[in-house]
């Protein structure tokens, strides 16, 4: 099992919005950055856990967990001309985009702010830390723990 850190910004969509889905399931799409999509088209699998990540608001922070319930398919929006993640480029048949299906676990007792991440010793190796501004990055075992300790989860 591998651990991700997946950023959505929470006016988008947010960990209530994923838990107000159906089966509290939804579809984590509309990447668009080839280094978030390679991990997800490559790397994530059914099974791996998710902290959830609030950015771009008054306090970024972890604010929850999910699972992955399917691993990558192509994106259905890089096919729609209506939609915002509308791709010219993309067919069915050689599909540029993908997403995966995310299942609601928890969420925090409080939030881990991205300050207080930065600020912590434990966790000063984290790409979150190192390359911020990346949407989809692996997490360690460790830092998954830590980061639901420091959250209270159960």
């Amino acid at each position: 099992m591998n651990y991700w850190l997946f950023k959505s910004e929470p006016d988008e969509y947010s960990l209530d919005d994923l838990r107000s889905e159906p089966g509290h399931i939804g579809r984590w799409d509309g990447i668009r950055n080839y280094q978030a999509r390679n991990f997800l088209r490559d790397r994530v699998q059914q099974g791996d856990g998710v902290l959830f990540y609030h950015s771009a608001c008054k306090v970024p922070a972890v604010v929850g967990t999910a699972r992955v319930v399917r691993a990558a398919y192509p994106d259905p929006a890089q096919f729609d001309p209506e939609s915002k993640y509308f791709d010219p480029k993309a067919s069915p048949e050689n599909p540029r985009w993908f997403c995966v299906d995310i299942e609601w676990q928890s969420a925090f007792a409080r939030p881990v702010a991205l300050k207080e991440i930065k600020q912590n010793p434990a966790l000063e190796e984290m790409v979150l830390v190192k390359q911020g501004r990346l949407s989809i990055q692996p997490v360690t075992a460790d830092e998954w723990s830590l980061l639901r300790r420091l959250g209270g989860a159960s």
